[in-house]
């Protein structure tokens, strides 16, 4: 069994990394889908209320909440599989959570890219007109760095750059996939 969890700031490229893993058959527990999810529940538009309702959640269940709704996600996939990667780890309560539930089979991957590369890339993509405004950006780092993230990016144990073309990235993702597969 192993359970690679992913941190990056928005752009990084947690995204694709998911995209390689699911192509390799392996599942992927996107911990952003929790938070949709509860959006939805609340009656609210993920789109506009993400970000505060991942707050609201963490206040209200404390700071390991998402990965608290998670872990049933997580543990339903590895019911059918040896691997399962968890996009999107925010806080080092998540990580301390997932750690305390996986052991040493948790393995924690930052995905990382400059600022301005992270920029460029969202605004492309185009899936969310605040990303393409850099301030707007900011601020949304800013948020997520706020739940620990900067802490939780230092706590890795696997650093993938992702300055390059996708294809190398995509064969860095695959090769990190089946090194940890084989441990």
């Amino acid at each position: 069994m192993k359970v690679l969890g992913t941190v990056g700031l928005p752009g990084s490229g947690k995204g694709e990394a998911a995209t390689v893993a699911r192509e390799a058959g392996v599942p992927v527990v996107t911990m952003g889908d929790v938070i949709r999810e509860a959006c939805r529940d609340r009656g609210l538009d993920p789109d506009e209320h993400h970000g505060a309702v991942a707050t609201a959640l963490r206040e209200e269940e404390g700071e390991a909440a998402i990965a608290e709704r998670s872990l049933p996600r997580i543990e339903a996939a590895l019911s059918d599989a040896e691997t399962v990667v968890v996009d999107g780890l925010r806080s080092p309560a998540e990580v301390d959570r997932f750690e305390a539930a996986f052991g040493d089979a948790f393995v924690l991957v930052s995905v990382e890219a400059p600022f301005e590369t992270r920029a460029s890339r969202l605004a492309d993509r185009g899936r969310d007109a605040s990303d393409a405004d850099r301030e707007a950006l900011r601020e949304r780092e800013e948020r997520e760095l706020g739940f620990g993230m900067g802490e939780v990016m230092d706590r890795a144990d696997v650093t993938v750059e992702n300055t390059g073309s996708l294809a190398a990235f995509h064969d860095r993702i695959r090769d990190l996939l089946a090194v940890e597969v084989e441990r």
